[in-house]
């Protein structure tokens, strides 16, 4: 960082009237992201997209926030405790300059996270525009600039918007509409083409235009027209999102873009195929190739998370929850190793002449074990002797201890993640009313 005068080794934060001194090296490798990011800015300008005000001479840095709660949070990310909330400070207005700095609510104490979630249960609130990089001010700063790039990047950040965020704009909900419109129906015909009485539609139509040298494509049936038109929808889509997107790098590891990716790709895979490798013998050692590929287009149903909050709600709920996850599967794992090798010994080894034959081996009675400690009970293997029986009830009571245990750790962390995204969503909802009242 080369603001500041050359001679000082320390820059000074000053938040809300309290003033704290910290060195160059700790500002680069500071805890809290808003303040680490001042040791990258070049110039004023930069600064000024971070903190409210900069005074070049004392090399100071004003923050228009909760000097107190500012205070815990310092006291927090130096190790001295655990994060709770400041007392006589409202739940929101605290978890709201948590994330002002960077922090999540995960950070919070078990105790201070319930209160929030009961508080965020009974109130609904917006994030303020000029906080956690709301789109008005990081206009306003670049106005500053020179008009042509200012009035380039406001219209770059607009198209952004409405591609990722639905609720932005009243053209982002037309577009968001449109496309969940065109994946329902590209479902409706995935799901419609397997019918009997449609594929005999298919070959009967397929026979009255064997002339051609290409009727096994995807475009010669009226499902396949429907299907080129969605994925020509789904490829445009894509591709302007990829060119307005300011890191390509990051765009192509972000989950939902490797999904429409993977949703799309086997169409064309599919069309190449079937025009090279052409009709008869050689399509018919392709055709399972073409039918794996054409189910991947049930991948098309998971295009709906960029839509609906739910579905964004449960892909972060399992990123944040993979711990819970994975001890559930131990749990499940240990106890089916358990009650299967029991089970085969009370029901097929202990008295071969009367034995069950379902439970002949170890690995065939996992699956009685895990259908039973599900409750889903199928009933096409079930034990007959009494001590069989009874070990049976004990899997199925230690299922369903076993399964609600980390049960209580997963839905505290969905109604946390479904709040934050709900903000989130919150936060665009006013430009929208503004569009619309304009």
């Amino acid at each position: 960082m080369t603001l500041g005068r050359g001679g000082m080794t320390s820059v000074v934060l000053n938040v809300g009237g309290a003033r704290y001194s910290l060195s160059r090296e700790l500002l680069k490798d500071f805890p809290l992201s808003r303040v680490s990011r001042l040791h990258g800015c070049r110039s004023e300008r930069d600064v000024l997209e971070v903190c409210d005000d900069y005074d070049r001479e004392r090399n100071e840095y004003f923050f228009d926030r909760h000097s107190e709660a500012f205070g815990f949070i310092l006291l927090y990310v130096r190790g001295h405790g655990k994060l709770r909330f400041a007392p006589r400070m409202c739940e929101l207005s605290f978890y709201n300059e948590m994330v002002y700095w960077g922090l999540e609510g995960a950070h919070l104490e078990y105790c201070c996270q319930r209160r929030l979630d009961d508080r965020m249960s009974d109130t609904y609130t917006f994030y303020p525009a000029d906080e956690l990089g709301a789109p008005g001010r990081e206009e306003a700063r670049a106005a500053r600039g020179s008009e042509p790039v200012a009035a380039k990047k406001r219209w770059l950040e607009r198209m952004r918007r409405t591609f990722e965020e639905p609720t932005s704009s009243l053209a982002a909900q037309i577009l968001a509409t449109v496309s969940v419109v065109f994946v329902i129906v590209s479902m409706v015909v995935l799901c419609a083409s397997t019918l009997p009485d449609w594929r005999a539609a298919a070959v009967d139509n397929h026979s009255l235009e064997e002339q051609s040298r290409y009727t096994a494509g995807p475009g010669r049936e009226t499902s396949g027209i429907i299907e080129a038109i969605c994925i020509g929808w789904f490829t445009a889509e894509c591709i302007v999102r990829f060119i307005i997107s300011k890191n390509k790098c990051e765009f192509v590891k972000r989950p939902l873009n490797i999904i429409d990716l993977l949703a799309i790709t086997p169409y064309y895979i599919s069309v190449l195929m079937t025009v090279f490798t052409g009709e008869n013998s050689q399509l018919q050692r392709a055709g399972v190739t073409l039918r794996v590929l054409r189910m991947m287009r049930i991948f098309w149903v998971i295009k709906l998370a960029r839509h609906f909050i739910g579905l964004q709600t449960l892909g972060l709920t399992l990123k944040r929850c993979y711990r819970e996850m994975v001890m559930l599967l131990v749990f499940i794992c240990v106890a089916m190793a358990i009650f299967s090798a029991l089970s085969q010994l009370l029901e097929h080894g202990l008295d071969l002449e009367t034995s069950n034959k379902d439970y002949a081996s170890i690995p065939a009675a996992c699956w009685w074990v895990i259908i039973s400690m599900t409750t889903v009970g199928y009933g096409d293997m079930y034990p007959i002797t009494v001590p069989g029986r009874i070990l049976g009830g004990v899997c199925v009571v230690s299922g369903i201890v076993l399964l609600a245990l980390p049960i209580t750790f997963i839905y505290h962390s969905f109604v946390q993640c479904y709040h934050e995204l709900k903000f989130r969503s919150a936060r665009y909802s006013r430009s929208l009313s503004t569009e619309f009242l304009n």
